[in-house]
C-alpha cells in the first residue's frame, strides 16, 4: 500500500490586508528585505518529546542568522530545559549579538529558564 500525503490551503479572497501591511510587518522601514521573523516554538517538539536538548536548540535556530529580529512565540510550550534555553538564549546570541531576540507568550518556568540562560547559568 503507498502511503501519500494531501495538503490543502485555503484563502480569503475578500481580506482586509493588504500586501503592505503584510510586508511592513516583517521588513525593515525603506527596505524591501524581510529582516523579521516570528517562530512559533512548539512546532520544534516532535510529538509529546520536550525541548530539553541542544541539538533541539541548534535545529531551531538554524537561519536565524538571515534575520535581524527574531520573534520566538512560545505558545503551548509548557517548559524548556536549561541545555535547549542555554543554547538559545546565551550561545546562539553570543555568537550572533547584532540578533535581535525576543520571545513572546511564554510561561513563567519558560520566562524563568530563559532569564537563568541570559545571565551566563546555564552552562
Amino acid at each position: 500500500m503507498n502511503a501519500s500525503t494531501l495538503v490543502v490551503m485555503e484563502l480569503e479572497n475578500d481580506s482586509e490586508r493588504t500586501t503592505r501591511e503584510v510586508f511592513d510587518q516583517f521588513a525593515l522601514p525603506e527596505e524591501f528585505s524581510f529582516a523579521k521573523t516570528i517562530v512559533p516554538v512548539r512546532l520544534a517538539q516532535h510529538e509529546g518529546e520536550k525541548l530539553v536538548s541542544r541539538s533541539q536548540a541548534k535545529r531551531l535556530t538554524r537561519r536565524f542568522e538571515r534575520f535581524q529580529t527574531v520573534i520566538l512565540d512560545f505558545s503551548g510550550v509548557e517548559e524548556i530545559g536549561q541545555a535547549f534555553a542555554d543554547e538559545v538564549f546565551r550561545v546562539f546570541q553570543n555568537a550572533h549579538p547584532q540578533i535581535t531576540m525576543a520571545p513572546i507568550k511564554a510561561t513563567e518556568a519558560v520566562t524563568a529558564m530563559i532569564s537563568r540562560a541570559r545571565r551566563g547559568q546555564g552552562r
